[in-house]
């Protein structure tokens, strides 16, 4: 939060909402030093990604939607700001998707080439056959966004996917490469790149198909030490569920040995 200023909040009216779900770490002190507004979860039930996002959307005042999770970061904020203002002078640009890359100082050779490959991924699909963006930083415009009723609250997963395929059907999604935004490693840290592919694979064609997602829930990841072994053991793990799954495990411990001399 700290990359948006008080002088960048004056120069482009921004303001910073962070949606709360219920965090037990030091989420909401920080908070409420650096946000504008403070949107906290206090009922019984667990709350998902998508309530979240709806529920700051709502208590919002701006003409574009700029969703960031909690642990990315804009490349070159100030030109990502001056573009997305120019891009939604185009009326019919009605979202906006950008390139994920792992922040510099913990990026290895695995996470360059899953990236590469994930990014013009999506980026194809907005060309040529639906719209896609990952959550990490999602930018829509703020009237198409509550005509498609925000987020499918019923998702656990692939919510971010679900939302950018239906905005397609109003208007242009487009992917924006020099939009750069860092993401934290942990996820591929704990769980190697074969389950989080997996994941995202399966909930897409889910939601796609079905209209609901294969994961119940979406599990929040923190640091711990495990991380370190955590390519090779899912490797292994993923090794007794079946030809499909061995393919992917011998993706992961490719990437595992490409870390190892890159």
């Amino acid at each position: 939060m700290s990359q948006f200023t008080d002088e960048l909040k004056k120069e482009y009216d921004l303001e910073v909402i962070v949606s709360d779900g219920g965090s037990r770490d030091l989420t909401k002190e920080i908070a409420k030093e650096n946000a504008d507004r403070l949107i906290l979860h206090t009922e019984k039930y667990s709350q998902n990604i998508s309530q979240g996002r709806n529920e700051g959307a709502k208590n919002s005042l701006g003409d574009v939607l700029i969703f960031l999770n909690a642990d990315t970061c804009v490349n070159n904020i100030v030109y990502f700001l001056k573009e997305v203002i120019r891009q939604f002078e185009k009326k019919n640009v009605i979202a906006i998707a950008c390139r994920i890359e792992v922040f510099p100082e913990e990026v290895r050779f695995s996470d360059k080439l899953f990236h590469g490959f994930y990014n013009n991924y999506v980026a194809f699909l907005n060309k040529f056959l639906m719209g896609m963006g990952r959550g990490e930083c999602q930018i829509v415009r703020r009237e198409k966004f509550f005509e498609v009723a925000g987020y499918n609250e019923k998702l656990a997963a692939g919510e971010d996917f679900d939302l950018f395929k239906r905005l397609r059907k109003l208007g242009k999604v487009k992917f924006r490469r020099d939009f750069l935004v860092y993401e934290s490693p942990r996820r591929y840290r704990k769980f190697g790149y074969t389950r989080v592919f997996r994941d995202w694979t399966k909930n897409s064609l889910s939601v796609m198909l079905f209209h609901r997602s294969v994961s119940k829930n979406w599990e929040a990841v923190r640091w711990d030490f495990g991380f370190v072994i955590s390519d090779l053991g899912f490797w292994i793990w993923n090794f007794g569920f079946g030809i499909w799954n061995f393919g992917f495990g011998i993706l992961d411990l490719t990437f595992l040995i490409l870390d190892l001399f890159y």
